[in-house]
């Protein structure tokens, strides 16, 4: 048995990371929560808080330090001002 409509032109993600997870979406240059998996994306939700959005793994890496300590900082800030999360 063969294998159908399995796109094979596009690499895999190494892993699919942990739920709460800081990560990049290089096509948007966002840095988001992982939520989950949605069919063939994955389902990222704004640091601040806010409407999710979809990703291509592919286009998804793992923030860096630097952009995790940001991403920490912007949601306890928000989190100091009430805003929405």
């Amino acid at each position: 048995m063969t294998a159908q409509n399995v796109p094979t032109d596009r690499p895999e993600p190494a892993h699919i990371p942990e739920l709460g997870a800081i990560v990049v979406d290089t096509s948007r240059d966002r840095t988001g929560e992982f939520r989950g998996v949605v069919g063939p994306y994955w389902s990222l939700r704004p640091i601040r808080g806010g409407t999710e959005w979809e990703a291509h793994p592919a286009r998804v890496r793992p923030a860096s330090p630097a952009e995790r300590l940001s991403a920490e900082n912007a949601r306890v800030n928000a989190r100091s001002r009430r805003a929405l999360l």
